[in-house]
Formats: C-alpha cells, sequence, structure tokens
C-alpha cells in the first residue's frame, strides 16, 4: 500500500528553468493579465464521447489560433484521472500534418474538502509566469487549460539519485522564491486543523470501515498536533510558497533537454521551508510506503547545500545545514499528520479503490514510531541555542 490514491500522472508540462537568489528575497512575477478566461463549465461525470464537443468548443473560445479549426480536425484523449481532477490531452491536426496539443485539466467533485481551489488558481497564473508548470493558456469555470510539453515522470527511486535529487533543490529553491500577491500567513496549521475537525465528524455505511474509524482517538491526534505545533513554532522556519505534494509523480523530466520540471500545484499554499522539504523526503517511501527509504543524514545535507547556495553548494556553511536538518526532521512528523487526516477524509469521499483507512493508519502509525526522535532533535537544537 502506498501513495498511488493521490498520484495522478500527466504526461506533459511546461519549461521552467534558471536557479538561485535568496529564498528572503522573492521574485516578483506579474501575472499575466491576457490569460483569456470562460464562464463555461463541464461535467466531468460525462463519458468522453459526450464531453468532446464541450471540450473542443471551450479550446475554441480559449486558445489562441483555434477559434476557426473545424471540429473535426481535434483528437482527445484521457492522460490521467482521479477523484481530484481529470487531465485531457487535445490536439489538432495542422495542414502540415503535425499535431499540436494542448492540457485541459477539469476539477473532480467535492475536492473543495481537501483543496483549495481558490488559493490555487490565484497561484498559478504566478507559477505559470514564474516558469513553474505548464504556461497558463485559459481559465474556465471548473478547470484550466495549459501548455503541454513531453517529459517522463520520475520514479520514487529516481529523486534519491545524488544528481537529480540536486536539480530537484536548486529548482525547489526557486519555487520558493516565487511572489503569491495576497496574505503570507502559513496555512499548514490552519489546513492541519481543518482536516482534523472534518475528519473527526465521519461516519461511514460500511460496517468494517466504521469499525476501524472508531479506533481512532481524534483527542490524542488534537494533542499531538497541538505540542508539534507549539515546538514548530519556536524554531521560527522560514515562511515561503510552498508546492506541498512534491512526490515522484509531480516531478518529470525532459530527459533529452536534461530539464527537470514541478506539476500540479493544487495543495501549494504559504507554509513553511522545512515542511516543504520534508514532505518531499518522505515521498522517497515510494508506492509501497517503505519508509526505510527515508533519506539519510548524508544525502539530506546533499540536497541543503544544493538548495542553500545552488551556485557553489560546497561553500554552505556547516551551521546552516543544521539548522534545516533540524526543521526538516521536526515537519517530518507534521507531513505525515497531514496526509493521515486527509487519507480520512478520502476515505469516506474518494470513489478510487484504494485502502484510504489503510493508509492513515499507516502515516500515523509512522508519525507515532518518528515521534519521539524528532521530538528530542528538536528540544536538544533548542537547548543548546539556548545555553550558547
Amino acid at each position: 500500500m502506498g501513495s498511488e490514491g493521490r498520484v495522478w500522472n500527466g504526461a506533459g508540462v511546461a519549461a521552467g528553468s534558471g536557479y538561485g537568489g535568496s529564498v528572503e528575497a522573492k521574485a516578483t512575477t506579474a501575472a499575466p493579465a491576457d490569460v483569456p478566461t470562460s464562464a463555461a463549465s463541464v461535467d466531468i461525470s460525462l463519458p468522453l464521447p459526450e464531453m468532446s464537443p464541450h471540450i473542443i468548443g471551450l479550446c475554441k473560445e480559449l486558445v489562441k489560433g483555434w477559434s476557426s479549426i473545424d471540429s473535426s480536425r481535434f483528437s482527445i484523449e484521457t492522460v490521467s484521472g482521479g477523484i481530484t481532477n481529470l487531465l485531457l490531452k487535445v490536439s489538432v491536426k495542422g495542414n502540415n500534418g503535425n499535431d499540436s496539443s494542448v492540457t485541459v485539466r477539469l476539477y473532480g467533485p467535492n475536492t473543495d474538502l481537501v483543496i483549495d481551489r481558490k488559493r490555487e488558481l490565484q497561484a498559478i497564473p504566478y507559477l505559470s509566469a514564474a516558469g513553474f508548470g505548464a504556461r497558463l493558456l485559459g481559465m474556465f469555470e471548473n478547470g484550466v487549460v495549459q501548455s503541454f510539453i513531453y517529459a517522463r515522470t520520475l520514479s520514487p527511486a529516481d529523486m534519491k539519485e545524488p544528481k537529480i535529487a540536486a536539480e530537484i533543490a536548486k529548482e525547489l529553491r526557486k519555487f520558493h522564491q516565487v511572489d503569491i500577491p495576497g496574505s503570507k500567513e502559513p496555512q499548514l496549521w490552519n489546513d492541519i486543523f481543518k482536516f482534523l475537525k472534518k475528519a473527526a465528524a465521519l461516519k461511514f455505511e460500511d460496517n468494517e470501515q466504521q469499525k476501524r474509524y472508531v479506533k481512532i482517538s481524534f483527542t490524542e491526534i488534537q494533542d499531538e498536533v497541538k505540542e508539534l505545533k507549539d515546538l514548530l513554532d519556536i524554531l521560527h522556519a522560514p515562511v515561503v510558497y510552498a508546492h506541498n505534494d512534491l512526490l515522484s509523480g509531480n516531478l518529470m523530466l525532459n530527459d533529452l533537454e536534461g530539464k527537470l520540471y514541478f506539476i500540479d500545484f493544487e495543495y501549494g499554499s504559504y507554509s513553511y521551508r522545512g515542511y516543504d522539504i520534508a514532505n518531499h523526503f518522505n515521498e522517497y517511501a515510494g508506492f509501497d510506503c517503505d519508509f526505510n527509504l527515508y533519506p539519510d543524514k548524508d544525502a539530506q545535507y546533499h540536497f541543503f547545500r544544493n538548495y542553500l547556495h545552488p551556485d557553489r553548494p560546497s561553500e554552505v556553511q556547516a551551521q546552516d545545514m543544521e539548522v534545516l536538518y533540524v526543521e526538516t526532521n521536526t515537519f517530518r512528523l507534521a507531513s505525515h499528520i497531514y496526509w493521515a487526516l486527509w487519507a480520512l477524509i478520502q476515505a469516506k469521499v474518494s470513489p478510487i479503490d484504494f485502502d484510504y483507512l489503510g493508509y492513515f493508519f499507516l502515516r500515523y502509525g509512522e508519525y507515532k514510531k518518528q515521534r519521539d526522535s524528532c521530538f528530542a532533535l528538536a528540544q536538544s537544537f533548542l537547548s543548546g541555542l539556548r545555553n550558547g
């Protein structure tokens, strides 16, 4: 059992390039003012043949140069799908016989329980303008139209390859520099408490599910969350715009060009630097959720060097790496809590054939397994600071 319950892989993204700069010195990028929008919506429950005319109409309306193309020249195929979205590849046969393609992402029903679509849609234009994800071509009531570039999705094993890990670190540094207008307040704890409230109020029709569910102590979880938050608040981790879901399925590589891309910003928000990195490290566990694959200190320091000083990683000071090491490995616990509670909500609403309740117990079990050592790491570090 693993994280495949939330992996909906696309096959194309747009290029993002360049690294460097400090996390504190935000890269302010104006959102493109000329992205066309439509008030139309598409019923995601329709079979593809019935949905296709609506998709073609949207593409004609939103994609520059496509308005007069005959509908017979369009072809549509499903790239991926799940509870959170449906990704379609829409292609047009050109006069020269070559295809031009875009992706259409349709948002699924009930996703407001786990995803803040308003927050996502506010960020997408700015992330797109900064070179992240697919280039935004148009927006409609329940989805977006984006550019399509061929690239392969990384595997969990790819992420820990030293060269790829270094590129992920550099790209993440750049991602954390993007300035999204609006409140810069970190949303992690708001989201966790929101999930906790929803998760604690569920009732399952299936008797076996309900028996497993009632064994959960939400009072215990709430106490754990409060204690963890109190400890992490003392660390004063930098607040950045975070991806928050940097698993292998959201990392793509164009091997020919050697370019790495981040995709899918559904869970993006202002959050803590260490949380975003820790959440990524937890994903080394892969689809089988083997958390023994969590990177060791040497592998983490390799990542930290490339994150903290992309141009000259060998020059990173030891004390800066220690700070990030403590920060990351304490936020490691918050990542387990977040996805454990997320899984409980999905167990109720998701039509995906996946043991989300089992995933809750797996992630919360890993939290409890790592809790004491992670708390001790942070407390020892803080004690050292107090004693000078």
